[in-house]
């Protein structure tokens, strides 16, 4: 059985779509759905308990951040894989699903296992990437991306030689350091040998170091192109790049924050475990 576990915060509009996606097109596929809500609305549980009663629906009054909400979600769940997803993902195909299922069958040393994530207007959204290294934060919050030096660590970073090519060309599952924590389906024999989210992380950079674990203990992550979802992705943590951004934007702080203990935890060896 798959457990959809879904990750939501205050957005209950999104959720809504999410969840109808999910009724539309994975209906014959056998299923639970796990809604984690962050620092919960009554009207999100009023639109849970009339609009979706199958649907366990788990409140929290705080906002306890990305890896306690999906973690407490995984211990409700009741499944041998997990999708783990936040709320303002859509699900346009049963197809979609079927393949990355099927890969995951035929794959036994495939851990994780990530879909390829468009923009509501078709254009492609980066999921895929390769592990930082530490400058690389830096090339991508100031100027000094511009440089010479800065475009080629960016584009080390984002996979641009793979994915020069046009995107909509790309099919073929590869694997890659790490995949962004939006849409995830994950083996639960790999999440038993491995472990949960690591909770130190309130946001950014859990979904690193996850993957990093992963390729660690033996598993593979994967980014499948052929498998296609929509994100919404308000991208709370762009901003202007420099100083007035740091001090300003809570999120590029949290950001930034996490980096620091990402690093801590690793020290400065970037290792290579994709393409």
């Amino acid at each position: 059985m798959l457990s959809i576990i879904i990750n939501h915060y205050r957005t209950p509009e999104l959720l809504k779509l999410c969840l109808k996606s999910i009724e539309t097109h994975l209906g014959a596929l056998e299923h639970e759905v796990i809604v984690r809500d962050g620092e919960a609305m009554e009207e999100t549980a009023e639109m849970m308990r009339e609009d979706f009663p199958n649907v366990i629906y788990l409140p929290e009054k705080r906002n306890i951040g990305f890896a306690h909400l999906v973690n407490a979600g995984i211990g409700r769940a009741r499944g041998n894989c997990f999708l783990i997803i936040n709320a303002d993902i859509i699900i346009p195909s049963a197809e979609a699903m079927e393949m990355l299922m099927q890969y995951l069958a035929d794959h036994p040393k495939c851990g994780m296992l990530g879909p390829k994530l468009l923009n509501l207007n078709g254009t492609l959204q980066p999921s895929c990437f390769r592990f930082y290294k530490p400058l690389t934060l830096l090339y991508r919050r100031t100027v000094l991306g511009r440089t010479r030096r800065g475009k080629s660590d960016i584009a080390r970073f984002m996979y641009a030689d793979k994915l020069q090519v046009t995107s909509y060309e790309l099919r073929d599952p590869f694997p890659v350091d790490w995949l962004m924590g939006s849409a995830l389906l994950v083996r639960k024999e790999a999440l038993d040998d491995v472990g949960l989210f690591d909770t130190r992380f309130f946001m950014y950079f859990e979904d690193v170091d996850w993957c990093r674990r992963f390729w660690e203990q033996g598993w593979e992550v994967i980014w499948h192109p052929g498998a296609i979802f929509y994100h919404y992705h308000g991208q709370a943590s762009k901003g202007k790049k420099g100083l007035i951004d740091i001090i300003f934007n809570r999120y590029t702080r949290i950001h930034i924050t996490s980096a620091l203990k990402y690093f801590w935890k690793y020290g400065l060896r970037v290792p290579r475990y994709g393409v």
